[in-house]
């Protein structure tokens, strides 16, 4: 039986990328979440105006990828210190968030957070946002499936080439 993580770690191509590539992991959407506007546009959510992040929705097989150990990837593949930004995306859109779907995973986003701070991994203070999953809009579909599909382009080049070369190296035995 398959289980849903969400979750916002600034560019929803840079997250998407990185959760595609991860064993266990069936399939990765990009979207909005966390916002107050039903079925928002990816101009609107940049704008500010709508509480929505980008984030991921991922489906994935807890007999092969725990929850647990996806957030040991989330908590790795960003950096969950800066307040709504990730590099040069700024912005409450950019925001690190964790979209717990029952209390159980409310309970082990606490405690993985409480864990990553304390192991000195972030030498500033998590500022990611841990709250109850209410909603999740999928991106517009040149969105999806952004960085397999546009790997020349400059953003994917300067931005996501470099974290998918720290990923692959720091997670080989988790490779698809």
């Amino acid at each position: 039986m398959s289980e849903t993580a969400t979750l916002g770690a600034g560019c929803f191509w840079c997250v998407e990328a990185i959760f595609q590539n991860l064993k266990g992991v069936d399939a990765v959407v990009s979207g909005y979440a966390g916002g107050t506007v039903e079925n928002p546009t990816y101009q609107q959510v940049c704008g500010g105006n709508t509480g929505h992040a980008e984030a991921i929705q991922i489906t994935f097989d807890p007999e092969i990828i725990s929850y647990e150990d996806v957030l040991y990837v989330f908590w790795r593949t960003h950096d969950p210190t800066t307040l709504n930004r990730q590099g040069q995306d700024v912005g409450t859109a950019y925001r690190s968030m964790i979209f717990y779907h029952d209390d159980t995973q409310k309970q082990t986003a606490e405690t993985s957070r409480e864990s990553t701070q304390a192991s000195g991994l972030w030498p500033n203070p998590i500022v990611t946002e841990i709250t109850k999953f209410t909603n999740f809009y999928p991106g517009e579909s040149y969105h999806q499936n952004y960085y397999k599909l546009n790997p020349q382009q400059p953003y994917c080049r300067a931005v996501i080439d470099p974290k998918m070369q720290k990923f692959k190296k720091d997670f080989q035995d988790r490779l698809k």
